[in-house]
Order: structure tokens, then sequence, then C-alpha cells
């Protein structure tokens, strides 16, 4: 059975994995939880929350705070992609992810939790769905007891944080999210506090459970109302 009140985080410091961070730090059960990142996430604190600086690309900086967690999370990720060349995108999204599940795993930490992303597969011709498929098989062949897959659409967030772009689909989103119905409602956007709470609440739900679980749009805000 998994207890998930030793729960160990990288990338709390990112608007998802914020909000994430947030919710557990607040949850009176929590034993512990320990933030891993290139600085701190100055808003979450409390006597159950310990902060330690690493080097995302160096396991040996990070490798001596993961024994005694039972839980992982890992929000980790590119805001902008098409920002930066796909050898740095690789390095960030799919190696520095898989060098810390590897870690988590050794480390004898049973229930990973990933933030992907929605149609990702493995042989997509879509470099970034196609990398972060790559991604996910083989954090399924690391064999964790559970893992948890996140598959969200457009994350919205309060402010505009990549120019024109996401303006324009900030405005739009909210006029195709209803006409996303049944096995296409996955593709509808997401408040970003609505899947922060989804993926803190997500680890107490369902404790028996065995093996590679991905959640959707809808699960989310299941989740994010318990």
């Amino acid at each position: 059975m998994f207890r998930s009140n030793k729960i160990i985080m990288l990338g709390a410091t990112g608007a998802v994995g914020n909000h994430t961070a947030l919710t557990l730090s607040k949850m009176p059960s929590l034993k512990q939880l320990t933030l891993l990142g290139r600085r701190p996430a100055e808003n979450i604190v409390g006597d159950s929350v310990f902060q330690h600086k690493i080097d995302i690309f160096s396991v040996q900086s990070y490798e001596p705070f993961l024994n005694g967690h039972d839980t992982a999370i890992c929000t980790l990720g590119v805001g902008q992609p098409s920002k930066m060349s796909k050898e740095e995108f690789i390095k960030i999204d799919k190696n520095a992810v898989l060098d810390f599940a590897t870690a988590c795993k050794k480390a004898g930490i049973a229930h990973f939790e990933l933030l992907s992303s929605v149609a990702v597969s493995a042989t997509s011709t879509s470099f970034y769905l196609r990398t972060k498929g790559e991604l996910e098989n083989a954090l399924k062949e690391l064999g964790f007891e559970r893992l948890s897959l996140f598959h969200s659409s457009m994350i919205v967030t309060p402010r505009n944080r990549y120019g024109l772009f996401q303006a324009l689909a900030l405005a739009v989103m909210p006029l195709l999210d209803p006409l996303l119905i049944g096995s296409f409602n996955k593709y509808r956007s997401i408040p970003v506090a609505t899947l922060g709470n989804a993926i803190a609440i997500n680890l107490f739900k369902n404790s028996r459970l065995i093996g590679t679980e991905v959640l959707h749009w809808n699960d989310f805000m299941a989740l994010s109302k318990k």
C-alpha cells in the first residue's frame, strides 16, 4: 500500500509544479515535502517542507536527498520548446527527467508522477510529442509500482507568460472547450491551479493501485473537486 506521506519533487518553481507543491504543503497529514531545484520556491513554506538547491543535470547533486521518500513528482519542463534547439529540449525534458526517475527508482521510491502532454507517442511525427512519448516508454521500463502520467492539453495561467501565441490561445480556448466533448474532452484547456491540485490529490487516491495510469482533463477535474 502507498503511504504518500514523504514526497520529493523536481520542478516546484514552474507554474504547475508550484501549485502542486503549495497544495501539498497545506496538507496536515504530510510528513515531508522535499523540493529540488535550481532556485528555491519562495512561497512554499511549512514545518514539513525542505528545499535543496541542485544541478538538475547532475544526479550526484540530488541523489543524497532521495532516500526515505515513498513518492516522487516531476513537473520539470520547457515552457517554450520553440525557443530552443532540439538538443537542449531533449536535455531538459527527456534526459534530466529520466535521470531523476532512474535515481528515484534506485532509491526505492514506489510511485512516480510526471506532468506530460496529451497525444504523446514515441511514433508521433511531432518532435515534441515523440520526445515525450519516448520518455514515457523509458519510465514504464523502470518498473515503478505505480506510474502516474498527466496528459494535459493547454495549461491556462492567470497571465500571459509567453507572448502573442499564448495570448491568442487564451482568447480562443474558452470558445473551443465546450465543443470538445466525448473522447475529445481530453484536449480541453485546464487552469494551472486545477491541474496542480489534481497532481497533488492523486497521490492519495486509490492507494492500492498498481501499474501505469494515464490521466486526462476529466480526471483532473474530478480530482480537483475532492
